[in-house]
């Protein structure tokens, strides 16, 4: 493929992508802040664009940023989390807070058409970290997730320890500190089997979702 052809087939796909998140809104908010709307049908289209994407940019080596350490947080669930769990897996994070009212309902939007265009692979996970442990409880955080369709076995939405939260958020993904001011980072972080970070996409961007998408499908190629 020449790169004239390279870059009209990414076109494509981006055009593509507009369309589909036109048609799917990313205006939903948290449950307190509105009502719950039926989201049927809109996972044929995100698979249709995932296998698009996946001739659209000649694959390159993904660089490595970094390492996320282990850690034990309280998932959606009320169940202990050990990101041993995530072990083995690609892996997709971010840091939201429910009551948020600028960006997360957008990012939870995103993050959830993203778990339904990686339907036909449920090993690929989802992590939403809170920066506001104290508010978002388990049963908090399980509301949030129930409206954002998260599926508890792909996307976890995890509290605890603010400290360590704090450690994670500054020292292991370099997004942002979790110390009661409630600012983050917008940006989501692609995390690859062996726990190294592997590139970050800004959820503001239409452009960075068709990226994350294809470079979780080089990762899955990829051999462990």
């Amino acid at each position: 493929m020449s790169g004239a052809e390279g870059g009209a087939d990414l076109l494509v796909c981006l055009l593509a992508w507009t369309r589909i998140e036109k048609r799917l809104s990313p205006t939903d908010s948290p449950p307190r802040h509105r009502a719950r709307r039926r989201q049927t049908g809109r996972s044929a289209p995100l698979l249709l664009l995932a296998l698009c994407l996946s001739s659209c940019v000649k694959p390159t080596p993904l660089p490595i940023l970094g390492d996320v350490p282990a850690f034990q947080l309280t998932a959606q669930s009320g169940q202990p989390f050990d990101s041993k769990s995530l072990a083995g897996h690609v892996w997709v994070a971010d840091f939201i807070y429910t009551t948020c009212p600028g960006p997360c309902p957008m990012m939870s939007s995103r993050m959830s058409r993203f778990q339904a265009s990686t339907a036909d692979t449920p090993d690929v996970k989802l992590v939403s970290f809170t920066v506001d442990p104290e508010h978002d409880t388990p049963p908090v955080l399980a509301e949030y997730g129930d409206h954002f369709k998260a599926q508890p076995a792909r996307w976890f939405l995890l509290t605890g320890d603010r400290a360590l939260l704090n450690d994670l958020g500054l020292h292991a993904f370099h997004l942002n500190s979790v110390d009661g001011s409630l600012v983050h980072s917008t940006r989501f972080t692609l995390v690859d089997r062996q726990g190294r970070i592997r590139g970050y996409y800004s959820s503001e961007e239409d452009v960075s979702m068709p990226k994350l998408l294809h470079d979780v499908r080089q990762l899955e190629g990829e051999k462990s």
